[in-house]
């Protein structure tokens, strides 16, 4: 099932560089100080964990601190963002470093404890109930086929094992998509899935219990170019069916425009965010790969 017809190697691309992407970290650190927060509410120790999504690894180490024990592994499709995450924690590691950054003695473990992998969320290169938690934050959504990736979620958590996760929703952007509807009729900006979407997918996949939930964040600018600088920041367009040139400066220059037509009176441009939360679990196998039902039995225990 297609949530957006995206090209996954133009995501790669637009996250080739690390460099870019930084600017829109804000919102990241934001969402993942949030999710931490729900997460506390569950009682989970987890001996492995595993970030759908990782970046340059930043929330690993913000878990980590959570779960020194834990065995963390890292996920991302873009090999350059993994690749800048070590570097990162490689220098944080420096003696000047261990003096002057905000690293933790956890965090700052990553050759023993992390392990950093470049594949597809759908095609994990990983064994059969191998983590107990997977996080993922602000990533679903680059993925064209999020139930294939529940799927692939739920082969590799253990029994009980939590799913944790957060992305955008279908107002994300609205006013971005309204402006550009001035220019032409190209879809500049994701198709975002309803949550209530995501919680049907999520049972499709064979999660037991999901709780889905949503809240909205505004941002404000004073600049539209600033504006459309964050969010070519959050990963920009990688849709099949986008445009295929650059805009033009008649055309940007009608985008400027339609933006600058939505400043309040205080000259502000308003964008809006929904965040999308969600967190399931994997219940007991109540059939066997070849389709058989299996049925438990819980005998009483012998009196001592």
């Amino acid at each position: 099932m297609l949530s957006a017809p995206i090209n996954l190697q133009l995501v790669r691309r637009l996250f080739a560089d690390a460099t870019k992407i930084r600017p829109s970290d804000f919102l990241r650190r934001e969402i993942a100080t949030r999710m931490r927060e729900k997460l506390e509410l569950v009682k989970i120790q987890p001996a492995a964990l595993l970030d759908a999504g990782c970046g340059e690894s930043d929330d690993i180490a913000e878990l980590q601190k959570n779960y020194p024990a834990a065995l963390a592994y890292g996920v991302d499709a873009s090999l350059s963002m993994l690749e800048a995450g070590r570097d990162k924690h490689l220098a944080a590691k420096s003696a000047v470093g261990r003096l002057l950054s905000k690293w933790t003695p956890a965090a700052l473990r990553q050759e023993a404890s992390q392990y950093l992998l470049c594949a597809d969320f759908a095609r994990l290169p990983m064994a059969n109930t191998s983590v107990d938690l997977i996080w993922s934050n602000l990533a679903l959504h680059w993925h064209p086929q999020p139930d294939l990736v529940f799927a692939e979620w739920r082969r590799v958590l253990r029994t009980d094992g939590l799913l944790m996760f957060s992305c955008f929703g279908p107002d994300t952007l609205m006013e971005l998509r309204q402006a550009f509807a001035e220019v032409d009729d190209l879809p500049h900006v994701l198709p975002f899935v309803d949550m209530h979407d995501f919680g049907d997918m999520l049972v499709n996949a064979g999660f037991s219990t999901p709780v889905m939930d949503m809240e909205k964040i505004t941002l404000t600018y004073g600049s539209a170019n600033k504006l459309l600088e964050d969010v070519r920041a959050l990963g920009g367009n990688p849709l099949m069916t986008r445009r295929q040139a650059l805009l033009g400066r008649k055309a940007h220059a009608r985008l400027l425009a339609a933006l600058d037509k939505r400043k309040d009176a205080d000259g502000r441009i308003a964008v809006t965010l929904e965040v999308v939360y969600g967190h399931a679990f994997r219940p007991v196998n109540r059939k066997t790969a070849a389709g058989e039902s299996i049925v438990r039995f819980d005998l009483p225990k012998k009196p001592t």
